[in-house]
């Protein structure tokens, strides 16, 4: 059961980013990724929102944990847990393992998709 609701969540969140990322464009243009900045932005509410609701409301279906936060906000948006796991360094007194995440996924990240670009290249 576990594993269908991950991906029942997982199809419906891929779907909403997708839906979104298109009305976000073609309402504002793609001058700047206005898209993928609504759904970063919304993702980031959404997982620390629905995984407060869930861990205070133990009455509620596990089957949720794997349906919302994973499946669905996971496959809206990766930036979200990115977002919810440094906040919780940061809870947690390591500020600057928190700054450390947060600077390292940014550069090291831009580095990456710049080296898998000409990476890409050499073979394509």
């Amino acid at each position: 059961m576990k594993y269908l609701m991950i991906a029942l969540g997982g199809c419906c969140g891929a779907l909403a980013r997708y839906l979104l990322a298109n009305y976000v464009g073609n309402r504002l243009g793609t001058r700047f990724p206005y898209g993928t900045f609504v759904i970063n932005i919304t993702g980031s509410f959404a997982i620390g929102f629905f995984v407060t609701v869930l861990a205070n409301r133990m009455a509620l279906s596990r089957n949720l944990v794997y349906l919302i936060p994973i499946g669905f906000i996971g496959a809206y948006t990766t930036f979200s847990t990115f977002e919810f796991e440094t906040l919780r360094l940061v809870q947690d007194g390591q500020v600057a393992s928190a700054f450390l995440n947060v600077v390292g996924s940014v550069v090291v990240g831009f580095a990456m998709v710049w080296l898998g670009v000409v990476a890409g290249k050499v073979f394509a």
